[in-house]
């Protein structure tokens, strides 16, 4: 192999796929990039069996051929390279890398012990708005649960409807979904459960970008796949197995109706929690009160050993059910469901102490998040 290629280049290519190379000791050569010549481009690739993803690039090919190299040292020594043309060279398993002042050496292993990447077979697609779609799925990732024993909740949920997608997750404590509307119909209704790290490795890589992704899938495997600016060749590639098992039917658990349903300032409504927590103990928990009598919520914790809060926060507040009722919560998961909330007011329903309570974002009937309350013994 041999070819020339620019730096920015090649150190794009890198910050994507080295994303997923890391320290295996089972399987050494997954901790290596592949670096693979096709026709004029320079094709990367990394892989942790579960979740690989691919890089092309134009290059100048002067000669086809392939080595894998350790991702961490091309990595680092490429990010500090003046931003020039690179020459690299294969000669017996060894990369030559010159470029002005230096001349490296960096030792690889062969590509044919290299793990294939599966393919899918399937041509259809769905085509989606990138940012749109990561959005989304920024918004339920962090609600997964890792489990050996439910491995369907260490997952996303996707389910594809005619003129909609439903982004899901829970960890039996509570549960997000968010709802993206196609613009254009899909003829065949998907879903599948994808996993965590798959979903997150997709925000960090696509989130910034612009042109729209093609969603491919198999009964094991998904593909995302981004085009190359002004070709019709892929740039990037990520695709991952799915999780087997079937989701559970969770549209049961969301609420149908509210005993009290209060309208509040977000930001004000997160300072006031992130305040209680203050004094909320090992146990987290702080205490949301209403009453009749007022409009608005009081926010109470109470730590023997720090002391106690207590502070109100005006709201309107519709009820289903005229009562006072205080509800107890984990703080961490209100302050978690607010912060995925990006309108300025907040819509909180509760149903009564044990109830599953509802955050909704004001305006936005797109985005909801249910959060189970603390028993009281």
């Amino acid at each position: 192999m041999k070819l020339i290629i620019l730096k920015e280049n090649l150190n794009n290519g890198l910050n994507i796929i080295s994303r997923v190379a890391g320290k295996n000791l089972t399987l050494p050569i997954l901790n290596n990039i592949l670096l693979t010549t096709e026709k004029n481009f320079l094709n990367l690739v990394s892989t942790d069996l579960e979740l690989g993803i691919k890089y092309w690039s134009l290059v100048k090919i002067e000669k086809q051929g392939s080595i894998t190299v350790p991702a961490k040292i091309l990595s680092g020594f490429v990010n500090l390279l003046p931003n020039k043309k690179l020459n690299l060279e294969v000669k017996n398993q060894v990369l030559h890398i010159d470029c002005e002042q230096h001349k490296t050496q960096i030792k690889g292993l062969d590509a044919q012990d290299y793990p294939i990447i599966p393919t899918i077979e399937n041509q259809d697609f769905i085509e989606l708005n990138t940012s749109l779609f990561c959005e989304g799925i920024a918004q339920v990732v962090d609600f997964t649960a890792p489990s050996q024993t439910r491995p369907e909740l260490s997952g996303v949920y996707l389910n594809l409807q005619k003129d909609r997608i439903q982004l899901t997750a829970t960890d039996s404590f509570r549960l997000a979904e968010k709802t993206l509307y196609l613009k254009e119909k899909i003829n065949k209704e998907y879903s599948f459960i994808l996993p965590q790290k798959t979903a997150r490795e997709l925000v960090n890589i696509l989130a910034e970008r612009k042109e729209k992704i093609k969603l491919y899938l198999s009964p094991n495997q998904v593909l995302f796949e981004y085009p190359m600016p002004e070709t019709t060749h892929p740039q990037i590639q990520i695709i991952s197995r799915l999780i087997e098992g079937e989701y559970p039917d969770y549209q049961g658990i969301i609420p149908k109706k509210y005993e009290a349903q209060i309208t509040l300032v977000k930001n004000d409504f997160l300072n006031q929690v992130k305040t209680a927590s203050l004094f909320s103990g090992k146990s987290n928990e702080i205490k949301i009160k209403i009453s009749p009598k007022k409009q608005g919520i009081e926010i109470l914790a109470q730590n023997p050993e720090l002391g106690e809060n207590r502070s109100s926060l005006d709201g309107k507040i519709n009820w289903g059910e005229s009562k006072e009722m205080t509800v107890n919560f984990n703080y961490r998961f209100l302050v978690d469901g607010l912060l995925n909330i990006k309108s300025s007011k907040v819509m909180f329903e509760l149903n009564g102490e044990e109830g599953p309570a509802v955050l909704r974002p004001m305006g936005d009937a797109s985005y909801l998040y249910v959060v189970m309350p603390i028993k009281t013994t």
